[in-house]
């Protein structure tokens, strides 16, 4: 099912329909600063083994991401110190994962690695959907081969296509990218960059 919101002034129907599809454990598709990506509610713990099964990825040995509306709800799920929190309020919302140490807010899928990434992106749709649902989203790229053409990665309705029986809904946020975000590590004395991506990291 696909499903075509804006920037700004959607429907409340429209909203209100993805945020029944989280919370009853479903699947979606949105978009992002970066590329499109595949995500649920991040407390549910079934929802979140799906993900892994589609992703083939093991929650024991990657980490997982989970996308925040705010700050603020950053330091629920994740342990922020000041200079953490200076950095990440110079660059956020943009196009960055950063990975914190997690908290015990987030479910036992979570701290089998005790680390957690945390995205805020620059996209008003993905943000809304997360400030309505007031939980955290688990986020991850969508599954692609390493010679499949990129475009149906940046293109709804070729999204639709491929993913369309595996998840619940697909939305339409327009043409996506193709640029990983920048992935940087804060459980250290000092911020680490482990993938350089979309963003460039601008320290204070």
């Amino acid at each position: 099912m696909l499903l075509k919101l804006y920037d700004k002034n959607n429907n409340p129907q429209d909203l209100q329909r993805v945020i029944d599809i989280l919370n009853d454990g479903g699947l979606i598709i949105y978009p992002t600063d970066t590329m499109y990506a595949i995500g649920c509610h991040g407390l549910k713990e079934r929802a979140i083994e799906r993900i892994c099964r589609i992703k083939e990825i093991d929650p024991r040995k990657n980490n997982l991401s989970i996308i925040c509306y705010d700050l603020s709800s950053i330091s629920e799920y994740a342990k922020v110190d000041n200079s953490v929190f200076k950095l990440m309020k110079h660059n956020l919302p943009g196009p960055f994962t950063f990975i914190l140490n997690g908290t015990n807010r987030l479910p036992k899928i979570f701290r089998n690695r005790k680390e957690v990434g945390i995205r805020m992106p620059d996209n008003n749709i993905i943000r809304e959907i997360a400030r309505l649902l007031d939980a955290p989203i688990m986020t991850t790229t969508l599954p692609y081969e390493e010679h499949e053409d990129l475009e149906y990665m940046t293109d709804p309705e070729l999204i639709d296509e491929k993913f369309g029986d595996i998840v619940d809904l697909v939305i339409d946020g327009g043409i996506g990218g193709i640029e990983p975000s920048t992935v940087v590590k804060c459980t250290e004395d000092e911020p680490e960059i482990i993938r350089q991506g979309k963003g460039w990291l601008e320290e204070n």
